[in-house]
């Protein structure tokens, strides 16, 4: 696995750095990665999923905080959404992601609501760590509406 050594080493530069906040959430990542190849489930495991997974949890805490005021740990927080990000492509504009979803809808012939699951599974596998699923949730049934 080409990004679990990738972590590895940016772990050890982080150790050498003294850099806390950023060895912490490389740590997140090769334990997220471990656990997935121990897993033994016998599923291919991806690792644009992995990342994205870390990613939305680290959102879900983020919003919690944010309403709970804890900004100390809100920030904490982004900063390794921050981190996590630097190993995912880089994000696809809305421009694009409307004329990748319009293509889909097109391909399985979707035509109302009704279809989401099916234009939605379609465009999670093709879009995997370009774009998060909620952005291409919300887009499906802004055009299917």
């Amino acid at each position: 696995m080409e990004l679990k050594n990738t972590i590895d080493k940016q772990i050890k530069e982080s150790m050498l750095n003294k850099d806390k906040g950023r060895l912490l959430a490389l740590r997140a990542v090769k334990s997220a990665i471990l656990l997935e190849e121990k897993d033994g489930n016998g599923n291919s495991i991806n690792e644009m999923q992995i990342l994205m997974k870390l990613i939305k949890q680290r959102k879900d805490s983020l919003s919690v905080y944010k309403e709970q005021n804890r900004l100390d740990l809100a920030e904490i927080e982004q900063k390794e959404i921050n981190i996590i990000q630097e190993f995912l492509p880089e994000q696809m504009e809305d421009s694009e992601l409307e004329i990748r979803i319009e293509n889909i809808i097109k391909t399985v012939g979707a035509e109302s609501i009704k279809d989401m699951g099916k234009v939605m599974g379609m465009a999670t596998k093709e879009l995997l760590g370009k774009v998060d699923n909620s952005r291409i949730a919300a887009m499906i049934k802004e055009k299917l509406d």
